[in-house]
């Protein structure tokens, strides 16, 4: 987190302001609209990085050991489906509870809700499509990201409507929410 703005801080931090709303967060943590939806900033990239040569087959090039984000959604804002060649363990940290869809590739649904009540962490494999919303439509959800291998671009795909629809017919309502 910054030190130099004291703006806003979280409740005990410096006696200052509590972070209450996601706007306050945004600015706090100087989040970045994220091409899936919502808001994001990386936080950590791990400055050892794994040779190609030691990665599985589905990575076209070195990457870092580790990278961790933060990722904020407000209301009806939708990460919308994606997958990465890599795991990522999603943590809560704050809001309402987030629904964390994972779909397989055999096209088993699981569905994670994040919150202050717990669970606050959950596993999305690599390869899995997963995407995620606010449970009820109308809160926010700052939650975090850790990839490893470390997340690229490069291994980042977003779910096109059609394709999933046809992959996965079953989970109709889920992949029309979550797709554009």
């Amino acid at each position: 987190m910054r030190d130099d703005d004291d703006s806003a801080t979280t409740s005990g931090e410096r006696g200052q302001h509590a972070v209450t709303t996601p706007t306050d967060w945004i600015r706090r943590l100087d989040l970045l609209p994220h091409p899936e939806g919502g808001y994001y900033r990386e936080t950590y990239r791990a400055s050892e990085r794994i040779a190609k040569d030691h990665l599985p087959p589905r990575f076209g090039g070195e990457r870092s050991l580790s990278t961790a984000i933060y990722f904020l959604l407000v209301g009806d804002q939708v990460s919308c489906l994606h997958r990465i060649k890599s795991d990522e363990v999603w943590h809560f940290y704050t809001g309402t509870p987030l629904e964390l869809f994972v779909i397989a590739d055999d096209g088993r649904l699981t569905t994670h809700r994040l919150g202050p009540d717990g669970p606050f962490q959950a596993l999305v494999p690599a390869g899995s499509w997963y995407g995620a919303a606010p449970s009820d439509g109308t809160g926010w959800a700052l939650v975090g990201g850790t990839v490893a291998p470390g997340f690229d671009f490069a291994d980042f795909e977003l779910g096109d409507r059609t394709v999933l629809l046809r992959a996965f017919p079953q989970h109709r309502a889920l992949v029309e929410r979550l797709t554009r």
